[in-house]
């Protein structure tokens, strides 16, 4: 698996470079900006401390459907629960939930928001899951770059290799390929009518093993026939 850390309009060069050094310290290097501030000024270098290839070699995107459209699973991250019917993941589950799709993923992407306001709620529909860090009190909050460390510290446990596959396996039988023959199964039955459920289904069959992704292509391919 290929792990893509996607920062949306930070703010702060700083937040960036620290987030750039804790990508690096715990061995992954991929990094995504969606419509960033100076990520190469002095302030972003000084904070990268020694990472600076990470800021330079990072992958800008003006929107985030962009930024996340050939990743296979998409992790968003939230500071607080701001839709009570959404199921929030702790961070320290992602990496078992994550390891259990096995093949029927490759590219895995975290997404982050702004230092302000974090993501919206269109922007957290647009993930596939979304998960949080618990604290025992909200206040102070965490940064964007501490956000950033603890997720990749919590995701190095999965080992993922920075070389190797460099393709997604975007094939009829992977995860990808799961969730949108399920959009399209669930907008012909008009649930897409109900937001709330639709993405309730939607965030529960993003949560399945790789056994049960299988499953579920069994039965949705019957439909077809």
């Amino acid at each position: 698996m290929e792990l893509y850390f996607v920062l949306v309009k930070p703010a702060v060069p700083g937040n960036v470079g620290a987030a750039a050094r804790a990508v690096k310290t715990m061995g992954f290097s991929r990094l995504r900006l969606v419509d960033p501030c100076n990520h190469l000024g002095q302030e972003a270098r000084m904070l990268a401390h020694a990472s600076a290839e990470i800021l330079e070699n990072a992958e800008i995107f003006t929107e985030l459907k962009d930024a996340i459209s050939d990743l296979d699973i998409t992790v968003a991250t939230s500071a607080k629960i701001r839709d009570a019917r959404l199921e929030y993941k702790n961070i320290s589950d992602l990496p078992g939930i994550i390891g259990s799709k096995g093949e029927s993923i490759n590219k895995v992407g975290l997404v982050f928001g702004r230092e302000e306001s974090g993501l919206t709620n269109d922007e957290i529909r647009m993930c596939d899951l979304v998960s949080t860090i618990p604290m025992k009190q909200f206040y102070p909050s965490l940064n964007l770059g501490q956000s950033v460390m603890i997720y990749a510290y919590t995701m190095a446990a999965l080992d993922m290799p920075e070389s190797g596959i460099n393709s997604s396996p975007r094939d009829q039988d992977g995860f990808r390929a799961m969730m949108d023959k399920s959009k399209k199964v669930l907008k012909d039955l008009e649930i897409d009518s109900n937001p709330a459920l639709y993405n309730m289904i939607l965030k529960r069959l993003a949560s399945l093993g790789e056994d049960d992704i299988h499953l579920i292509h069994s039965v949705l391919n019957r439909l077809w026939k």
